[in-house]
């Protein structure tokens, strides 16, 4: 069974960088697409970037597309949430989240978290105006 863990959350300014990543183990990584959601207070949880198995494939939410890069390492088990443009808004928990790579990679399918199995603890993002 494969377990995720985050890394990287903090404070930052607005208009700042930060990068979150995720380690997996205990199973193939490369089995997985590879999620980010988020979860401000009082709100649900909302999608934020999808990458899958095979790196073919990405997609980001609007609130994100520009701002926002995804990359993973299938030999060091690890995704990676590249955060540039930093707003207050984007001010979250953020979770790393797997989904099996035998299900396809579409869009519709993969900004669903109940299509993604898998799940980290969470990191904080906090952006200051």
């Amino acid at each position: 069974q494969v377990q995720l863990v985050e890394h990287g959350g903090g404070l930052v300014q607005a208009g700042g960088s930060l990068r979150l990543s995720c380690t997996s183990s205990g199973g193939t990584f490369s089995s997985y697409h590879m999620g980010w959601f988020r979860q401000a207070p009082g709100k649900e949880r909302e999608f934020v970037a999808v990458i899958s198995w095979n790196d073919l494939f990405t997609y980001f939410a609007d609130s994100v597309k520009g701002r926002f890069t995804i990359s993973r390492d299938n030999a060091k088990n690890t995704v990676s949430l590249q955060m540039s443009s930093l707003k207050p808004e984007d001010t979250a928990v953020y979770y790393c989240s797997a989904s099996p790579r035998l299900l396809p990679a579409t869009a519709q399918r993969l900004t669903v978290p109940d299509n993604f199995q898998l799940w980290g603890q969470g990191t904080q993002v906090t952006v200051s105006s």
